[in-house]
């Protein structure tokens, strides 16, 4: 009987993470074939391209690198600005990681590079579940359905670069702003400082990104929006 459960457990985590996967997967899609398409536009072969979403799984990053590749940027230049860009993701990953901070390092590193901003919206929306087994399984099937479809995506894009035309391509990035809605529209409904936070983040990037880089403006505006959060939490309690 207990096996039995056991088992239950671990189908119920793996099925709740696709099912909580399928709206950013379906957002990916489509973005991912741009890139694919931008990419191999660019001079990157389609291996490199592949290859690129592989072992970065960072889909800002990998159009910028993309477009200074084409612009004949060099390497120091790509992976600085790269760094810059991304230096978001260690935020989030240091809040999966205390999240999960009883699994193994090996565990919790694997989940930390399947840490993007939509997988890390839906990580940090749902509620914490007792069963450590069930939280894990959730979060792998959560990643790695969205890392599918993002590396399917970029592959299916080089092929067909010479079919779908770039004008067709570039329009495909709307995909992501209609995901981060969907992603966010539940959380407001449940919560209305959820919107607060959101809609403040958004206006601090916006600032920020008038005087300084996008990645600088991205972390800033997710730090102080994180603080105005627990500001509320306070007053509420």
């Amino acid at each position: 009987m207990f096996l039995i459960t056991e088992k239950k457990n671990y189908t119920t985590g793996v099925m709740k993470g696709i099912k909580a996967a399928i709206p950013i997967a379906i957002g990916y899609f489509p973005i991912a074939i741009a890139f694919g398409v931008i990419s191999v536009q660019s001079g990157i072969s389609l291996i490199q391209a592949a290859s690129m979403s592989l072992m970065v799984f960072a889909g800002a990053s990998q159009f910028m690198a993309a477009g200074m590749i084409g612009s004949g940027a060099g390497a120091g230049e790509i992976i600085l600005a790269t760094f810059i860009l991304n230096l978001r993701h260690f935020i989030m990953s240091m809040t999966v990681m205390h999240r999960f901070r009883n699994l193994s390092k090996k565990s919790t590193a694997a989940l930390a590079f399947g840490v993007t901003d939509e997988t890390f919206a839906v990580l940090s929306m749902k509620e914490e579940n007792s069963n450590l087994q069930e939280e894990k399984l959730f979060a792998a099937s959560l990643i790695l359905t969205s890392y599918a479809s993002w590396v399917i995506g970029t592959i299916i894009g080089g092929i067909f670069v010479d079919v779908i035309p770039q004008s067709i391509s570039a329009s495909m990035s709307v995909g992501l702003y209609a995901m981060f809605i969907g992603l966010l529209v539940p959380a407001v409904r449940e919560s209305w400082k959820t919107g607060i936070i959101a809609v403040s983040g958004m206006a601090l990037c916006w600032i920020f990104s008038r005087f300084m880089d996008t990645g600088w403006a991205i972390i800033l505006a997710t730090i102080l929006a994180a603080l105005i959060g627990v500001g509320k939490n306070e007053q509420c309690e």
